[in-house]
């Protein structure tokens, strides 16, 4: 099961040099979910070959503008190329507002119907459940109200290896029950064990989304164990006063919370464009964390 995010933008605050300000596009079993739409997310999704319309849920963090600006041209361009099907946006309550308003004053209607789940910033909820797996919001500490996200794979039946249903002649109607687990009774009578006839579909994966914070403990546990984290690091430790003023995290300090959590793999991004070249954050990060990579733009991580 395809489970990897590609990077459609890493800076913070303003487009710099050859970065973006932030979106992802998460592919879970050829399913797509946006996170986050800063400005130019569309010119990246045509660059990086990311299709709009198959995008049906978007997850806006909060309401700065390096995070939604990209959001209401997105939309008119899916209104314009004919867009009809729903789309789920998990969002702050106040975007509605904001879009509404920009709608109104074009005089736009959407031709599809935008569904509207609005986060909470006071604590953590499940926001979204469907077959493939689960999505959970929590409180980031941030200068506005912010969420970060935690995507859960759902744990997948087991397959039954084709030669074994052509050799034992295993009947349609015996399908679900052997991917659920139960062993294969042929009409003589001999019982093949579920092991010998199936593949494990592997052990769920979780990617976590921390956009903008400042390092707080108060999220740790919602992350906790994940395969893959993102987890902004807008400054070097260097500026670690500026940081906190700006209630966002350090390099140094995202690796600190990989280590902490229990992450296996670590994205950091969200530069600040003060940083034209990127290795030095990188270093400071592994130098906590080794396994650390920088988000890069049209780079596609694969989360294992």
């Amino acid at each position: 099961m395809r489970f990897e995010v590609t990077i459609l933008g890493s800076s913070s605050a303003t487009p710099i040099f050859n970065r973006n300000p932030s979106a992802q596009a998460l592919n879970i079993n050829e399913h797509f979910y946006l996170i986050d739409c800063g400005e130019g997310t569309q010119q990246q999704m045509l660059r990086f070959d990311v299709k709009p319309g198959r995008i049906d849920h978007i997850f806006i963090s909060h309401l700065h503008g390096d995070h939604y600006l990209g959001l209401v041209g997105l939309l008119s361009s899916m209104h314009l190329n004919g867009r009809s099907k729903e789309l789920k946006l998990f969002c702050p309550p106040e975007l509605k507002e904001i879009i509404d308003l920009q709608l109104k004053y074009s005089e736009t209607t959407l031709q599809f119907p935008i569904n509207y789940i609005f986060t909470n910033a006071g604590r953590a909820e499940k926001i979204l459940e469907n077959a493939d797996l689960t999505v959970e919001s929590f409180p980031l500490d941030h200068r506005i109200a912010c969420t970060g996200f935690i995507f859960r794979q759902k744990k997948r039946m087991r397959k039954i290896i084709k030669e074994r249903i052509q050799e034992l002649l295993i009947p349609v109607e015996q399908f679900s029950a052997i991917k659920k687990g139960a062993d294969y009774t042929a009409p003589d009578g001999k019982v093949y064990q579920n092991k010998d006839i199936t593949t494990d579909p592997g052990e769920p994966k979780s990617y976590a989304y921390c956009s903008d914070t400042l390092y707080n403990e108060s999220y740790f546990g919602n992350i906790a164990d994940c395969d893959m984290l993102y987890h902004e690091a807008t400054f070097m430790q260097n500026m670690h006063d500026r940081a906190v003023t700006t209630h966002h995290t350090t390099a140094l300090q995202a690796g600190e919370i990989a280590l902490r959590v229990g992450a296996k793999k670590l994205l950091i991004g969200h530069f600040s464009a003060r940083y034209k070249t990127l290795d030095e954050l990188l270093a400071e990060t592994r130098s906590i964390f080794p396994e650390t990579e920088l988000a890069i733009e049209g780079k596609t991580f694969v989360i294992e």
